[in-house]
């Protein structure tokens, strides 16, 4: 038999698979089908857009025009071919967190389905789409007839089982042109597992992958000719087992790793007895631009506890001092070595005016504390079925005070974001490892690889997917301005 594997990205609270990330879920099913003895390929749906929209021609912007995100993360494969050779067609597909990503647009169902419905193939349904999916913040996850999938399937596989098969993905490398992030596990589910929002516990119960098996990956990867490394796939890298000894072992193993990132961080878990330990072991063992993405979601005590929320402000504030005590130095790329991320989510239960000015009081407190805050992320809640949120209200919360979104929003933009940017970034700091991207105009893009990476605008048109050296000239909201410098 062969599967082919159709990745149309994939970004959820637990993890993120949208290039130049790559996923674990188009990985493990290519090792899987691999280890059961077939062939397996794996194609984009930027590979199935150029293919069925665009007649496989890919068309340079001119000077007037942007880089298509539609057809930018094509593989080596020829699309037409593949398919003709397919008798699976394997769909990751699902957006639970839904972001603005600069190079890539996550595949719809509603987009997918018309263009696969032809294809005389079984098709297979996964990824995070099983339990809802949508795009936007604030509306309902979509609602497509799936009756074109003769399964839909959750590809969650256990940690033990996983083991025998997840190295078996590294050759899908070979069909990948470009450099990805990979995204890799180190746990399933949430050790708190309430947020009101949150589908996380809902898809696993939260059990720690070993951490001998975890640097295994990198090192399969590595010794691949992978450099760039996130331990992203967890609700705390915290409570991953062993953090330290699994950091320090990566680095033994894989000195000339060029990023070694983490994601997601409880609060909590910072402040607790030996998270002082951990923090300073992120700070020696990773690379510098390094995140804590602290899903604060409200600093609104009443929000937090109608949305059974992990962190209240006074422990989000103890974790953001910590982790500005050890990761504010400058570290060689030119960023800070690690700091504190804050995701902020408007429409959630209990939501009012107050809400936005205690949210505002608390940046304002980081502000005047001289902290450093990396990125403030901020959207609007998904409603996913199932949720505490879907029984306990849903969006009635977000319809009440959708017209002020925006105005809050542009509020930490405008009052806390760019002054963070200059905090943060002084102008005339020299970027290292930044990767040109993509053409709006006569701007070009960049990028440094890592977890939330700013992005740098360049005035002219400098080839694409090169490593230069950008200086610091300026601020806008959340970005920054530069020039290349040798």
């Amino acid at each position: 038999m062969h599967y082919t594997i159709l990745d149309c990205y994939t970004d959820e609270a637990s993890g993120l698979g949208v290039p130049p990330y790559l996923g674990t879920y188009p990985r493990y099913l290519y090792g899987k089908y691999k280890k059961g003895g077939h062939t397996v390929s794996y194609i984009t749906i930027d590979d199935l857009r150029l293919y069925k929209l665009f007649n496989g021609v890919k068309r340079n912007p001119s000077e007037k025009e942007k880089t298509s995100i539609l057809t930018y993360n094509t593989t080596t494969n020829d699309t037409q071919k593949t398919l003709a050779k397919t008798n699976v067609l394997v769909v990751v597909l699902g957006v639970h967190v839904p972001g603005k990503y600069l190079t890539a647009l996550p595949g719809t169902l509603h987009e997918v389905i018309p263009l696969i419905k032809d294809l005389k193939v079984t098709k297979i349904l996964t990824g995070p789409a099983v339990f809802g999916t949508q795009l936007e913040g604030g509306k309902a996850f979509e609602k497509e007839d799936l009756s074109l999938f003769q399964e839909v399937v959750n590809s969650d596989t256990s940690f033990d089982e996983l083991e025998h098969f997840v190295l078996e993905a590294v050759p899908i490398l070979n069909e990948i042109p470009d450099r990805r992030v990979i995204e890799i596990e180190t746990g399933r589910g949430c050790n708190v597992g309430k947020c009101s929002f949150c589908t996380e516990p809902l898809k696993n119960r939260f059990v720690n992958r070993k951490k001998e098996n975890v640097v295994k990956e990198v090192r399969a990867y590595y010794d691949a000719g992978a450099r760039f490394f996130r331990l992203g796939k967890q609700a705390d890298f915290y409570a991953s087992e062993d953090p330290i000894w699994l950091l320090k072992e990566i680095r033994k193993h894989c000195p000339d790793i060029e990023v070694l990132h983490i994601d997601n961080v409880n609060p909590n878990s910072v402040v607790k007895p030996g998270g002082e330990e951990i923090t300073k072991a992120i700070v020696e063992y990773c690379t510098p631009g390094n995140i804590a993405a602290f899903g604060v979601e409200s600093f609104d005590p009443t929000v937090v506890k109608a949305n059974l929320l992990n962190t209240m402000p006074g422990i989000a504030m103890k974790a953001i001092e910590i982790v500005n005590k050890y990761g504010a130095e400058r570290g060689a790329n030119g960023l800070p070595k690690f700091l504190p991320g804050i995701n902020i989510i408007f429409g959630l239960l209990g939501e009012t005016k107050e809400s936005h000015k205690k949210n505002m009081e608390a940046f304002h407190q980081i502000l005047d504390k001289g902290w450093m805050l990396r990125r403030i992320n901020v959207r609007q809640v998904a409603v996913l079925p199932n949720t505490y949120l879907a029984a306990n209200g849903g969006q009635k919360y977000f319809f009440k005070n959708k017209q002020y979104y925006w105005k809050w929003r542009n509020d930490i933009r405008q009052n806390v974001d760019n002054i963070m940017l200059e905090r943060i970034l002084p102008k005339g700091t020299i970027l290292t490892d930044v990767f040109t991207e993509m053409y709006d105009g006569k701007t070009t893009f960049c990028r440094q690889y890592g977890t939330y990476p700013l992005v740098i605008g360049v005035q002219g048109r400098y080839p694409l997917k090169e490593r230069v050296k950008v200086k610091v000239t300026g601020y806008m909201l959340r970005s920054i301005t530069g020039e290349i410098v040798e």
